[in-house]
């Protein structure tokens, strides 16, 4: 089962971040194989790291929670905030590397009038219901409960300033939120990785 996992970098931590990156990358090849999207979140410049994005496919919860909790830059102590949540992706493209891309999410209660999902298979492909399959989504997922009953809110990663991204993501995250307006928050992201 995918999960989103999202760190928020603590301040002044970015000496700290490249000292232990190596250590970081060598985790991450542990699980090269189940990464669904990874890279970093970013300043609007550009210059500074200011969190991690990892949506990772693990058999449970515990077993997300674990690759959160063993990752080498929450273990230092530079992350001061963590998010796991289960995910269910709706569409995934090979993100290009050095192209700035927007990270939309949104959060929001579960409700029982909001779909469990909103994709379809069409010839084997995961498809958007609602949305126009835009070039410049490279990833979507659906946040979900647990129990996969409802979503919880959007994670999304765009190829578009952040508030074109946020126009573009707006009308799935709408539907994923039962009808109802979606708070969308947008910050810089990059690919991530080795390669």
């Amino acid at each position: 089962m995918p999960f989103y996992v999202y760190a928020q970098d603590q301040t002044g931590v970015a000496d700290q971040l490249m000292e232990r990156c190596e250590e970081h990358w060598s985790y991450m090849d542990r699980f090269d194989g189940r990464l669904i999207l990874r890279g970093p979140t970013v300043s609007d410049d550009g210059e500074e790291h200011t969190g991690s994005v990892h949506v990772v496919d693990l058999a449970d919860r515990a077993e997300a929670e674990r690759f959160a909790r063993d990752e080498p830059f929450w273990k230092a102590g530079l992350y001061r905030d963590l998010l796991v949540v289960a995910a269910e992706v709706l569409l995934s493209r090979v993100p290009a590397a050095d192209v700035p891309y927007t990270l939309v999410t949104a959060r929001w209660p579960l409700s029982a009038d909001a779909p469990g999902a909103v994709a379809h298979d069409i010839g084997g492909r995961r498809e958007l219901l609602g949305a126009e399959p835009d070039g410049r989504l490279v990833f979507v997922a659906a946040l979900v409960d647990d129990g996969g009953t409802g979503t919880t809110g959007v994670v999304a990663a765009v190829r578009a300033l952040p508030d074109e991204a946020r126009e573009l993501v707006r009308p799935f995250a709408e539907r994923l939120a039962g009808g109802r307006p979606a708070t969308l928050t947008a910050q810089r992201w990059e690919r991530g990785g080795r390669n």
